[in-house]
This record gives structure tokens, sequence and C-alpha cells, in this order.
């Protein structure tokens, strides 16, 4: 919630209209200007309305009826509303879009009210700050992120907080640096962390680029007060220092987690109890991602955006919510320390040894969303389902804690003996739950029916006195006609006098002392007895009273969990992970994956590699070895288009960064050694909105690989320098890959058409040659998708084009024009504009159809092209170029 600043308001005040509103619309107008960015959903019986812009764009987004009510300033008021038991539908679709929401509700008693019914903000709905089942995505966190920045001379200094507020998971992060490589790294970290809503600071304007794709919310400049910020944090963990953890020494960082805390604080209108922990994340913690690289590998979405197939789609086979979320964090947060992937693999490794997997994931399936309910018991927002749910689920751990202490092997599976003692079941929770909540409970406690028989006395009474009133009347007729020898005595009930015993007036002189006369009749006599009179105030107001009875009820349960909150997250966390290990331990098994080693010395050896996500795409996949070393760095892969390079490329990435993340991987063996960061430079797209082009965003690419590639980095390039002429190209191509052989020496595939830089090698012995093949069969072309030693021979890329179905005539003509280009290639007659002309490659169609002199004959029979080495190769180049002006 976002408090506009009181001159605001002041200003607001002054441009009211002067002419009068109604009351209720004035109460409106005042609670609109606490909120002027947000939708103001105002309670009214049950609807909830919005009022004039705010009706108009709600009308328009969500498709309902836009009406009009009184007038204001001479035009009719704009309204439209939604009834209040389908709100969150609505909510839904708003907050997807980015806007944000003040649910204001009736607080006051309309019976007693004298003018409008007294309303108030209980809940504001962000993009950053949901816990609603209904409005989150089950397999995806939504963190709200905070971030200040702070310059001092030519050094900004940039803090980050972030928090999953459905999880209570807090982080903070800071940075320094000028200020061209500062606002790069943010970036990368907004990627990483893929925030709903940013907050940040209205005087960051010269520092802050918004992202069109975030919600980014303004908030008043002394909310990120660096002390408020270190005081709130405290506060808010209760403890006196933050040195347990690691925090010490930060300064922006406070700053933006004092206005994330006040912000998320106010969302929800209470304090935020299940945020009990902090960790602080630095740079080298994880294996560098960029945005580039993460839509290049389509770790958990393809690169048209859609969801499936990916890296994500084809590994969750997690049964709780929990474990999916979990899952992509690892995929997008792979850990350097390669101590965490290997208890993980040794996890996986004793779940298949011990055959334990097909149980965990059967109980798994009857876990619910045991995280997600923790929250909405913190912010006192869980509704009765949770709370059954969650007993439920808690009955499932004694079970799940034996299966897991099944796969126990001494000194290699420290990790399942962590998940085994967080499974500790919460037995004073687990038995509260049992006797509080009904086996199938009511949606909402507004409806009774959430209580259990037996838990509270004065409950079972109501209850007994509004479903049983029936029998109680008998029984209280038949004792009375024993008492008073009345025969025909009758206990009845109307709506107009209630409940009274009626006695014919033949009888009345044996009608006791304590019954008192409520309505005579022509026949009879109607009495009520203080019996019956203690009855009937129980039994005509026992519903209402069930109703509130069970509101306070669920007040103190909810309240009375509290204390379990912190067990619960452990329990949460353990199950998430049990989860993940799980579903990659099955997946392993399924698809043939191995165990990877990590190794401290610098190499990448993968045999019998494949594509994890392209092998279940097609019927046969062929695997193919990656060896990278010391003494061999980079790889220059050529062949033909469709061949193969770029899958065989991403196969590397992905089998690296599934080693790290602790998965098996797809190969027969694998040996990976240190790895900081995977950088990718693959397919030509443009960036229209940013005003650059194909070749400039690849450009853009390959320059934050040249400045950010280290000797423990993987690099993947895929045909640089194809988006311009073809010496530019060519020259930046050679000048790129002998920079990182030279200075960067990262382990480096480098995909290229380029036939002449397969003469590096011969220059640089840590670059190596490799290619894949294809063989034409008459017309057509066979793709080995084999990766074998050396060159190719050629790029087949007029077969590739018949293949795309490319009109045979354009075919036969390409084919002439190629012969004369490579004829041109060889002529050294002064004419020729040697910039027009392609690379070399070798002639698609038979010498034969070649019409060339006799001259072109004899210098074709002189040149050995591939004897030629870089520099004779370029001095050639240079003697044409002469010649040519």
């Amino acid at each position: 919630m976002t408090t506009v600043p009181s001159e605001i308001n002041a200003a607001a005040a002054k441009s009211s209209p002067p002419e009068k509103v109604t009351p209720m619309m004035q109460q409106y107008l005042r609670i609109k200007a606490e909120y002027p960015t947000m939708l103001v959903f105002y309670r009214m019986g049950d609807f909830y309305e919005l009022f004039h812009d705010d009706a108009e764009k709600a009308a328009r987004i969500l498709g309902i009826t836009l009406t009009a009510r009184g007038a204001q300033n001479g035009n009719p008021i704009k309204m439209c509303g939604i009834p209040f038991h389908s709100l969150d539908p609505y909510l839904a679709k708003l907050v997807k879009l980015g806007e944000s929401c003040a649910i204001c509700e009736q607080i006051g008693d309309p019976a007693t009210s004298k003018g409008p019914v007294e309303r108030k903000v209980l809940r504001v709905v962000t993009p950053g700050t949901l816990t609603d089942a209904d409005l989150l995505p089950e397999k995806a966190e939504r963190p709200l992120l905070a971030v200040h920045m702070v310059s001092s001379r030519k050094v900004v200094t940039t803090g980050l907080a972030w928090l999953s507020l459905a999880s209570g998971a807090l982080k903070l992060m800071e940075f320094s640096g000028d200020a061209r490589t500062v606002g790069t790294r943010l970036q990368q970290e907004l990627e990483r962390i893929a925030p709903a809503e940013i907050l940040r600071a209205n005087a960051t304007d010269d520092l802050f680029d918004d992202s069109a794709s975030v919600h980014t919310q303004r908030v008043p400049d002394w909310h990120f007060d660096v002390v408020g910020g270190h005081k709130a944090l405290l506060d808010q963990l209760a403890v006196a220092t933050l040195t347990g953890f690691g925090a010490d020494g930060l300064g922006a960082a406070f700053g933006a987690a004092g206005a994330l805390l006040r912000y998320a604080q106010s969302t929800q209108g209470r304090g935020l109890q299940h945020v009990n922990s902090l960790s602080l994340e630095a740079e080298n913690e994880f294996i560098g991602l960029d945005a580039a690289t993460r839509r290049n590998l389509e770790l958990t979405e393809t690169i048209r955006g859609q969801e499936s197939p990916t890296l994500f789609s084809l590994l969750d086979g997690c049964r709780t919510a929990m474990g999916s979320r979990l899952l992509r964090h690892w995929l997008h947060h792979a850990r350097r320390d390669q101590e965490i992937a290997r208890a993980r693999h040794a996890s996986i490794a004793a779940l298949i040894q011990f055959d334990a997997a097909g149980a965990l994931s059967t109980t798994l399936a009857q876990v619910p969303d045991i995280e997600r309910i923790t929250t909405r018991i913190a912010l006192l927002s869980a509704r009765p389902r949770d709370l059954a749910a969650l007993r439920d689920g808690l009955k499932q751990l004694p079970a799940m804690r034996e299966q897991v202490a099944r796969c126990f092997v001494a000194g290699d599976t420290a990790l399942l003996r962590d998940i085994h003692a967080n499974l500790a079941t919460p037995d004073a929770c687990l038995d509260l739950l049992t006797r509080a909540v009904l086996p199938e409970p009511a949606a909402m406690v507004r409806d009774g029916g959430v209580f259990a028989p037996g838990f509270d006395a004065e409950l079972d009474e109501l209850r007994g006195l509004s479903e049983n009133a029936g029998a109680y009347l008998v029984d209280l007729e038949t004792r009375e006609r024993a008492r008073t020898g009345i025969a025909n005595l009758r206990v009845e009930f109307n709506r107009v006098h209630g409940f009274y015993i009626e006695v014919t007036h033949g009888q009345t002189d044996k009608v006791p002392d304590d019954y008192r006369r409520r309505q005579t009749l022509k026949n009879a006599e109607r009495y009520i007895t203080p019996e019956l009179k203690a009855f009937e105030d129980k039994a005509l107001s026992a519903q209402d009273k069930a109703l509130v009875r069970e509101k306070l009820l669920y007040e103190q349960l909810i309240g009375d969990l509290a204390p379990h909150i912190a067990a619960l997250q452990a329990i949460a966390q353990a199950l998430a992970q049990i989860d993940t290990l799980v579903a990659l331990a099955r997946h392993a098994l399924a698809n043939n994956w191995c165990a990877p080693q990590l190794v401290p010395d610098p190499c990448l050896s993968i045999v019998e590699g494949r594509h994890p996500v392209v092998e279940n795409q097609i019927e046969r996949f062929i695997a193919n070895d990656c060896l990278l070393n010391h003494e061999r760095r980079l790889l220059l892969i050529t062949g033909p288009n469709m061949g193969g390079k770029s899958t065989f490329m991403r196969q590397v990435a992905l089998i690296t960064l599934l080693a790290y993340i602790g998965s098996y991987v797809p190969a027969a063996s694998a040996t990976i050694g240190p790895i900081d960061r995977i950088f990718t430079r693959i397919g030509a797209t443009d960036d229209l909105a940013g005003g650059r082009s194909t070749f400039m965003v690849e450009m853009t690419e390959s320059a934050a690989i040249l400045n950010g590639a280290t000797e423990h980095s993987l690099v993947l390039m895929d045909e640089v320098g194809r988006g311009t002429s073809t010496f530019d190209g060519l020259a930046l191509a050679w000048a790129i890959a002998r920079h990182l052989i030279d200075v960067s020496r990262s382990f480096t595939l480098f995909a290229t058409h380029y036939f002449e830089l397969t003469q590096l090698p011969e220059s640089h012995p840590t670059a190596s040659n490799v290619h894949l093949s294809a063989v034409e069969h008459k017309d057509s072309i066979v793709f080995l998708h084999a990766v074998q030693s050396g060159p190719a021979s050629q790029s087949y890329g007029l077969q590739v084009a018949q293949l795309a179905g490319v009109p045979q005539p354009v075919i036969k003509a390409a084919r002439k024009h190629l012969a004369r280009l490579e004829a041109q290639a060889l002529d050294t007659t002064p004419q020729r504009d040697l910039f027009a002309l392609p690379c070399v490659e070798e002639d698609d169609a038979p010498l034969e159809t070649v019409q060339a002199s006799s001259e072109l004959l004899d210098a074709l029979a002189d040149i050995d092209p591939d004897a030629l080495t870089p520099r004779e190769a370029l001095e050639h180049l240079y003697q044409l170029k002469r010649l040519a002006t």
C-alpha cells in the first residue's frame, strides 16, 4: 500500500468539486485519494463497486458492464460492480496484467450506523504481494523486489532486497561499480530473480531503467533510509544483530530492505510473522546465466515464449507444487559449489539404489502446498480447507520419514539425513488440527461447518439447538404431559409468537404455577415457561450465534497455530527437497542418465552426450562426445545447416548445468571441472523496440561474452559475424575466436560457416576442428548428426534450401550463379568487386558444368586452399584488393 504525501492530498482536496456530493461518495473519494494509482474495490452490500476512471478501466479490462449513477460536476458518475463472492477471478486477471487493487470493506454495523457504513481498506493486492492460491501461479514464485542505488563520485552502489511473500524467503544483495557496469549487473540480477514487482525511489530516474515487463512502483525516497532499514530488519527478525546472517557492513541493501518490508506490511495490513530468516547472496555463489543464455537454453520457457517443451517441463515430475518451485529455482540458480551438487547426486543414487523413489512419489502426491498454507496462516488469511489439507498432509510425514530412512548410506547421504530430521511430525500442531477441523469443512468460515464435534462445548450446544429443536420439543411435550396430567397438551412453534405450550380451556385448571399466559384463543390458551423461554432464546438465534462462535473459534485456532509456523516452514522445505530429488531420480532411471563427476581440475569430458529435451522429441537421437581440457579449449564446429551444430552445443551446456544443479545427466559418462558462467550466442533476433538490429544484438551479446568470460566459463558461439558483409564478418569471427583462445581462455564451442577459420588450429594448438557430417543421396541430403574430427568439406546450403521447399528453378539458378562466383573468386582481374563475394566453398555443381577459361583451370590446378595459412590467405586478399582498386 502506498500512501501519497500529505501535500498531494491537500492538492486533491483543493481541486475537489465545489458542489455537494452524497456522504457515501464523500467517503469513497476520501479513500480513493489515499490510493490514487490503484483500482479501489468499494464494498456496498453484496457487491464491490468501482467509480469514475476506475470503473472505465475495470469495465474495459474485465469485460463487465459500465453504468452510471448520480452526478458529479454535472456529469454522471460512471460505475461498475462485481459480486463479492466472485472477487478472486477478477483480481487474478487484473494482477496478471500488472494492476494493483485496494479492497475496501464495510467494517461498521449497518444497523447502528448513522450515515454511510464505516469502510476501510483491509487488503491491497499488487503483483508482488500475492498469497492467495487463486491468484498465484502454482509452480513459480512471484517475488517483490526493492532496489536502492546510491551514487558517490563515480561509484554507484546498488542494494537489492527481495521477498517471496508466499513463502517468507527474504534475501539481500549489494554490489558496486561505475554506472555502466552496475546497470548491466542490475539487469542480469533482475533477469535471474524475475520479480513480479519492483519498488524504486523517485530519485533513481537517472540510474534505473524501468523494465517494460515488470510492474514498477515508485515510493517516497525516505522509505529507503539505510538506518531505518537496518532497524526494520532487526525488528522483523527479532534479533539484536545481523551478524548471524552474514549481513554486516551493508548499506544500500538495508535501505532497500526497509522500503520492502514497509510496503509488504502495508499491503497485508499486518505484520509478517512468517518472515523470520534472512539470506545474503553473493556474486560468485551461482553459475552466471545472462538473459540470452536463459532464453537460448530454454530452461523454463521456449524461445517462442511457450511453457513446453523446456528443460523444466521435461524434469518436472514433482508431485507437489513446492517441489516444482524448488526445481525451477535450481535450474536458474545452479551453485558453483561442487559439494552441494555432489550431495544431491549421492541422494539420487541412494533413492535409486534402495528403490524408494516410487513409494515416496506416491506419498508425496497426498501432500498439499504446506509452504503457502503456512504463509496464509501467518497472514491470517488461511481458509478452512487449507487447514484440513495441512492436517491430512502432516499425517503423511511418518510414512515419508520411514521411506527416507531406508536410503541412508554411511557418509554419502548427509542431505537425506537432514531431510529426514526436518520431516519430524509436529504432534501438537497435528493434534490441534485433528481435534478442531471437520474431515471436510466448508469452503469459507462464514458458511459455518468448520469445527469438529466435541471441540467446543458451546458450539456443540448451539448446533444441537439449531439441528435438534424438533427432538427437544417432543421430549418437552412428553415431560409436560406427565408432569401436568394434561393428555392433550401440545408444544408448538410459529414465526409470530415463537415457542408455546397450548392447553384447551377445559384443562386450564391443571396448568402449573410456572406457566405464563402468552396468548388466548377461542378454544385454548397458550403459555410459556422459563425453560421454554430459555430454549426459545437459544434456538431462535442458535444458527447466528453458531456462526459467530465459529468465527471466533477460527480466529483463535489461527492464533494457536502461529507458534508452529517455523516448524511448518522447515517441513515444507524438506518436502520440496525430497520431492525434487525423487523427480530427478525417477527421470534419470527412466531415461538412462548417469551420475556426473565434478572435479577440481579444468575439464569438460562428455561421452555419448544427448540433448535432454530433443531426445524425447525424436525417435532416435545420435549421441556425441565432447572433450575440452587445458590443451583443448576451443572447438571449431563446421558442417551443414540442420546438421545438428546448435543441438550439440546446447546439449553440452545443458549437461553442464544439470550436473551443477545436482541432477544426473543424459550421457554415458561426464566429468566436469569448475564452471563460473555459461554464455551463449545462438540464433538471430532483433530488438526493434530497443532500436537494435539483428547484427547489433549479435554484437552486444558477443561483447558481453568477451568482457565477462574467464578461464572457468563455458562459451557457446554460433555463426558470429553472419549479419554483415562477408569480409567484415569473417574478420570479426576470426578476431573473436582469437580473443577467446588467447585472452579469455574459456571452454568454447564455436560454430561457423566461415571455413577460413578452420585454419586457426595450425597457429593455436588449443583450438581443434570438429564437424557434423552429411552425405548426398541423389538430389537430396542425409544428415548424420555425428560429431567427427576435422573440418567439414562443404555447407550443403543449396541442398538445405531444396529441403525447405525452395522452387527447383531457383535452386538451379543458384547453382549456376554459385559456379560463376567460385570461378570469379580465383580471377585476378582488377575489375572485380571482391567485397561482394562470399567466402570460398567447395563447388556444389559438377566441375564439367563450370564454363571457365583454360587460365582459370590452370589457376585451379596450382592452388591448394587447404595448405594456406591464415597469414598467407590474408596476403592474397590484400593483393586482390590492390588489383581491384
